[in-house]
């Protein structure tokens, strides 16, 4: 868990950096280390909910298992301070603010503008089609934004339910485990 941790820790520094200058990466790597990122993080939770299950288990009867109070709190303090830590970096990712640059970044690519470009305001009798373009695409743009926006968030929850039910099915094949254990003795 603590070598997920790590690579999610490189990932978000990654990902930190791409969002303040994307001049640096393509459109490729900015959504690759998002993806990466979110999957790094919803992995180390599901590892965490498992290490909480087993840290339960053992204390249920420590002595079986040879470990002390002292252990045990040692590997709970593990478990709360690695899941403030994704927290953080999840809460990092949701920001408003950060999303908002990120778009901002993502139009920029998009519409291949750099800082100080922008489209021709001058005499020319095209910059008014030229201007209509750039707002027609930019809420193009923010539109399919929103669309893709929403799917994740689908996506989401619907992987939150799986991992619910995951969870209910891991309990029942311990349960059952040990009722066979019991059965075997």
């Amino acid at each position: 868990v603590q070598k997920a941790v790590n690579t999610a820790q490189g990932l978000f520094q990654r990902w930190t950096e791409l969002l303040q200058d994307p001049s640096i990466a393509t459109r490729e790597e900015i959504d690759w280390t998002t993806n990466e990122l979110r999957n790094n993080l919803r992995s180390i939770e599901w590892d965490l909910e498992d290490l909480d299950e087993t840290i339960n288990i053992l204390s249920a009867n420590p002595r079986k298992f040879n470990l002390d109070a002292a252990e045990l709190g040692i590997r709970k303090a593990f478990i709360t301070s690695t899941r403030q830590v994704v927290r953080e970096m999840k809460d990092q990712m949701s920001n408003s603010s950060v999303q908002a640059l990120a778009e901002r970044k993502n139009r920029q690519v998009l519409l291949g503008e750099s800082g100080s470009q922008s489209w021709s305001s001058g005499p020319d009798k095209y910059s008014r089609l030229d201007r209509e373009l750039q707002l027609a695409n930019s809420h193009f743009i923010e539109e399919q934004q929103a669309q893709q926006q929403l799917i994740v968030e689908q996506q989401d929850e619907q992987l939150e339910l799986v991992s619910g039910s995951i969870g209910v099915l891991k309990n029942m094949s311990q349960r059952i485990g040990g009722e066979l254990e019991e059965q075997a003795v």
